[in-house]
């Protein structure tokens, strides 16, 4: 072990045929620092180069061939720039010609008449001839008489690589050159014999010399397949430590009771009835009360799935075990909306809430504090303002995150200060996470799912419509607004260009007012540019109904509520993501009234995007669309995944090898609940690769 660990963290420019300016330039180009980077480098496809072609049966319509046989004549046709080299090469069976038009001189030189060659490269027809341009040519050697002993890897290089000499192939002699140096014994296993077993997985060693030199596709495969679960396992290990971990260190309030606060309003005041999914969450929350230990839990559910009510009855178990309970929202306009909402609730109820937002100033600010620190709020709502060091509990036990990823990790834990042990953390978020990448992302989060709509609400109808249908968009909503209902449309907001997309939401207003003229219409508009006070004014005279349309760029995407509007009208689709288009979506379908998306783009758009209209249209699933989104979009560009630096895999995919990921998970739980510290025997390979990896696992944690 001791050899081959000093040997595969040498520095890459050691091995034979690097040096230190292509080591320099590996390490800048493509991130190879040490051999085992090389190791770890692995082709994304191969070539079969290990059976023979006969000309004569060659047709012409296969794609790559490679045949074995002579040069029987050379000569350079053309003028000028259309020179070229043409070489006729014969086998036992039949002639075809060779043909480069780049480098010729120099082929000219290096080629030989009547001398065996081994020759691959793609075969067309010129002047009903076969021909193959630009071949690869190997001299013929007794090892290589019948083709190739294995298949020949394919790596990505770069155009700086190239320039220096370092092309697929160049890179893949490397390859060789390190596998020559190790022998199977000194890459020690890692994974669990009965694991691998179970799995049919193929040992540590053999996979990393077959991965890179497989005989055929089906040991290709075998490597890849055991070293993707490895990638998985291993990450999967990590994660479920780090979630045992908390469990055991963690102090946290416990909530032994449900008293007359929870009861109450459970059996008085709940405006419906609770769905299976709440009851379960709840279920879930309540079990995490009771340990002794901090609860950390991400609830997520679509839009209108009753994620506030669960939030409010967990504050009332909270108030119950005589705590005081927060509930944090990303802007002012939200948190208004849940104090407004809740206060209406709790009216008839012996429970005091308040609200505290960067607006509320001077005396009212002062009552507010000095009534918290004494215990006499059971609930203060507010946005960033909950988070100032001048804001005391004089008992918090629960604080609740909506929109968690609106607020940074340090921001969160800057709530587990308000009190010596820290209160119990509910976060809760509204973008659907696909389970793979929850398992992954959010793994030493407990997860808790809402996946079930309060009954009466009807699906939202989702259409899409092109620019020549403009004007029968708009007459739709004037007969919405006739009804009484209110109508949004929303221009995209891409960084880059803020100007440009700032000209495209006034034209889009002019247009807007154009079809619907004041005084019989009233329009705001709200943009990321404006004044936060003109923003908040613009967004509450539509929340009130003084106006009948907003027109906006996506700041309207997280939270607003206004059970009114019925029409959400997206402007250049193709120019949104799908989880983001999910999330505009949720604005509208808030009431009892059937509501409508309209999804318009221009009379052509790319395939991705018809792609995406095509599931908006097709689903109203949360779930659905974010596995979907993440196929498209991979999972880098998801909510989160991008700063938490879990997602460091070289082979595997969390969205197609998702089967793999589940078992991975599976074993990994088990494995750590039957030996925690993995001190068994049959662990201790596992234990010393986690002990050389120690520096990785440093990840941050995430809650």
């Amino acid at each position: 072990m001791s050899f081959i660990a000093s040997i595969l963290n040498n520095p890459i420019e050691y091995l034979k045929g690097v040096g230190p300016q292509r080591g320099e330039l590996l390490r800048k180009e493509i991130n190879l620092h040490t051999f085992r980077d090389l190791l770890e480098y692995y082709p994304f496809r191969y070539i079969d180069r290990t059976r023979i072609d006969k000309i004569r049966h060659l047709s012409g319509m296969e794609e790559f061939v490679q045949i074995r046989g002579k040069i029987v004549q050379m000569e350079v046709v053309g003028e000028k720039r259309s020179k070229r080299l043409v070489a006729t090469f014969q086998d036992e069976t039949s002639r075809m010609e060779l043909v480069w038009f780049q480098g010729w001189q120099w082929m000219e030189k290096s080629l030989r008449e009547n001398v065996q060659y081994l020759v691959y490269g793609r075969v067309s027809q010129f002047n009903g001839k076969l021909q193959i341009s630009h071949p690869e040519m190997d001299l013929l050697t007794e090892e290589i008489a019948d083709g190739k002993q294995t298949l020949e890897p394919v790596y990505y290089t770069t155009e700086k690589l190239k320039a220096r000499g370092l092309t697929a192939k160049a890179i893949g002699k490397l390859s060789r050159n390190l596998l020559e140096q190790l022998s199977l014994s000194e890459i020690r296993e890692n994974i669990p014999h009965s694991v691998l077993q179970t799995y049919r997985l193929m040992p540590r060693g053999q996979a990393y010399f077959k991965i890179h030199l497989p005989a055929n596709e089906e040991e290709a495969k075998q490597a890849q397949r055991r070293l993707k679960f490895e990638e998985l396992f291993i990450a999967q290990i990590r994660i479920c430590r780090l979630k045992i971990r908390r469990h055991k260190n963690s102090q946290g309030f416990i909530f032994n009771a449900v008293g007359d606060v929870f009861n109450t309003f459970y059996n008085e005041h709940l405006p419906f009835p609770l769905t299976g999914a709440q009851k379960r969450v709840l279920k879930e929350i309540r079990k995490d009360t009771t340990t002794g230990r901090q609860m950390n839990r991400l609830v997520q559910g679509d839009v209108g799935s009753g994620k506030t009510m669960v939030a409010l009855l967990s504050l009332l178990i909270a108030i119950d075990n005589g705590f005081q309970g927060c509930l944090m929202a990303p802007t002012e306009i939200l948190a208004q909306q849940h104090y407004k909402g809740i206060s209406e609730q709790l009216k008839d109820m012996p429970v005091t809430v308040a609200l505290l937002t960067g607006n509320i100033k001077g005396k009212a600010r002062k009552e507010i504090l000095a009534a918290t620190a004494a215990g006499e709020i059971n609930i203060l709502i507010g946005t960033h303002a909950l988070l100032e060091k001048e804001v005391q509990f004089k008992r918090i036990g629960m604080a609740i995150v909506d929109e968690q990823h609106r607020f940074g990790v340090a921001q969160r834990a800057r709530l587990w200060e308000k009190s010596e042990t820290p209160p119990h953390i509910l976060v809760m978020t509204a973008t659907p996470i696909p389970r793979t990448l929850a398992m992954t992302v959010y793994g030493d989060l407990d997860v808790s799912v809402i996946d079930e709509m309060p009954p009466g609400r009807k699906p939202i109808t989702t259409v899409h419509r092109t620019e020549y249908q403009r004007p029968q968009v708009m007459d739709f909503i004037k007969d919405e607004v006739r009804k009484g209902r209110q109508a949004y449309i929303v221009y995209p907001l891409i960084e880059e260009s803020a100007s440009l997309d700032f000209e495209n939401l006034t034209k889009g207003y002019e247009e807007v007012k154009a079809f619907f003229p004041e005084p019989k219409y009233y329009i705001s508009m709200v943009h990321g540019k404006m004044a936060q006070e003109l923003k908040e004014a613009n967004m509450h005279r539509f929340v009130t109904g003084d106006t009948q349309i907003m027109v906006a760029t996506t700041v309207i995407e997280v939270g607003v509520n206004v059970p009114n509007a019925s029409v959400m009208v997206i402007e250049s689709t193709e120019r949104f993501g799908l989880s983001q288009l999910h999330q505009l979506r949720g604005r509208v379908g808030r009431g009892a009234e059937q509501s409508y998306c309209i999804l318009m783009t221009g009379n052509k758009i790319g395939k991705d995007s018809q792609e995406r209209v095509k599931v908006m249209v097709q689903t109203n699933d949360g779930f659905v669309i974010s596995e979907k989104d993440m196929e498209l979009r991979g999972p880098g560009d998801i909510e989160g995944t991008r700063q938490s630096g879990l997602l460091d895999l070289k082979l595997a995919d969390i969205v197609q090898d998702r089967t793999m990921l589940i078992a991975a998970r599976d074993v990994a739980e088990k494995i750590l609940s039957d030996d925690p510290d993995l001190t068994a025997p049959e662990n201790q390979p596992l234990h010393d690769f986690l002990a050389t990896q120690r520096s990785k696992s440093a990840w941050s944690k995430i809650s």
